[in-house]
């Protein structure tokens, strides 16, 4: 039976082939992208003096759980993840309406000039991408964080595709080089991560341009699982990893707030993404509590305690969690949004709704379209046309 509600995935992906960076890429630089090559079982990613397999963890949606693979060829990927009308196929088998578009790039390339094109390169690809269906697919453009000038650029040329999101590492880069030829995968995560340990905090002033350039230009800020980096490769240390990289999060809300960022910047959007909600209202108490009472040696600068400004500039996705959905009504736990992480391996596809019958059974009908749409819907900007079709190439 149909629902009286749209439902808004606030936390899907696509996975773009390798072989897109050659058409995007500026064209003096895309002799330089990487090359797909194909192997008996496996198809390979050549690039700066590498040949590293295709990785499969992030297209698994629709397999089954005990044929997962984590290498393979491209065509063992879903389609899904990079061609618009399998996606909308999908997303229709799935009772999704409208899915927020989360990704990857950059390049992992000790070339500098490389590296920031792949971000352009990346965030045009994306905005093709939505623009098959602009109602129903909203894209996240990525941007690096190791200079303000540099970013402050990348933001105002995303908003001019039509993004009305942008993804942030969780913590400042240091600018230095990649290592050549560094995996798909790793950059990502260098992307999503950045370095705890780089001296610099997003509360310091000298961030304060990127601040006010997204709420000029009323750009969401996402951060997706950056604060800590699972180890994929071992299967033990995989699942330790992964809650833990989900309430590691909380430490750049954390720094954002008790920096008096939002204080500074009262409309700035602030979401993480992929990283769990229970335990929102859990912090906003925790921080609340303890700011009562260390605020005065600490000499603390809010004129709020820590929960209000979770309640008016933090979001938080969720994919299956009911504790969160619990703690809709308390401090700190009512900006939260219902994603199914299509198509990594954690995603409830095609399955999505029966999973939200059962997270929800009892919640009433007002707050449920709320969490799995309304929400996330007007903090992205969701279905009204926006992303604009782009040249293919970078002249």
């Amino acid at each position: 039976m149909p629902r009286p509600y749209q439902i808004v995935d606030a936390d899907a992906h696509v996975n773009p082939p390798p072989t897109f960076w050659a058409d995007y890429l500026p064209k003096h630089l895309r002799e330089f992208a990487p090359k797909l090559e194909h192997a008996e079982d496996t198809d390979y990613v050549v690039f700066e003096g590498t040949r590293k397999p295709v990785h499969l963890r992030g297209a698994q949606a629709g397999r089954r759980w005990e044929d997962f693979k984590m290498e393979g060829r491209l065509s063992d990927s879903r389609k899904g993840g990079w061609m618009p009308a399998e996606r909308l196929a999908d997303m229709d088998q799935d009772g999704m309406d409208v899915a927020v578009l989360f990704g990857g790039g950059p390049l992992g390339t000790g070339n500098d000039e490389l590296y920031m094109a792949s971000f352009s390169a990346y965030n045009r690809w994306v905005a093709d991408f939505c623009s098959y269906a602009p109602d129903r697919l909203s894209g996240v453009a990525y941007v690096p964080m190791r200079d303000v000038e540099e970013t402050v650029g990348l933001m105002r040329e995303a908003a001019s595709l039509g993004f009305t999101a942008i993804n942030i590492p969780a913590f400042p880069q240091k600018r230095e080089k990649l290592e050549p030829g560094m995996s798909g995968t790793a950059a990502q995560f260098l992307a999503l991560t950045g370095d705890p340990s780089a001296g610099r905090s997003y509360s310091q002033p000298d961030f304060d341009p990127i601040w006010q350039t997204a709420t000029e230009l009323d750009l969401a800020l996402t951060l997706h699982l950056g604060a800590r980096k699972t180890r994929f490769n071992d299967p033990d240390k995989f699942l330790v990893d992964l809650p833990m990289s989900k309430v590691a999060m909380a430490e750049p809300i954390a720094v954002m707030i008790y920096g008096n960022v939002f204080h500074r910047f009262p409309k700035l959007k602030f979401v993480t993404v992929e990283s769990g909600v229970g335990w929102f209202a859990w912090l906003a108490g925790y921080m609340d509590a303890t700011w009562k009472k260390q605020r005065f040696w600490t000499k603390s600068p809010l004129m709020q305690p820590p929960s209000f400004y979770m309640d008016q500039n933090v979001y938080g996705s969720f994919i299956e969690e009911t504790v969160g959905i619990r703690n809709r009504d308390l401090p700190g736990g009512k900006n939260i949004m219902w994603s199914s992480d299509y198509p990594h391996s954690e995603t409830t596809y095609p399955d999505s709704q029966n999973v939200i019958d059962t997270l929800f059974a009892g919640v009433p009908e007002e707050d449920v379209a709320m969490i799995v749409g309304g929400r996330a819907r007007v903090l992205f900007r969701t279905g009204n046309g926006r992303a604009k079709p782009v040249a293919q190439a970078a002249e």
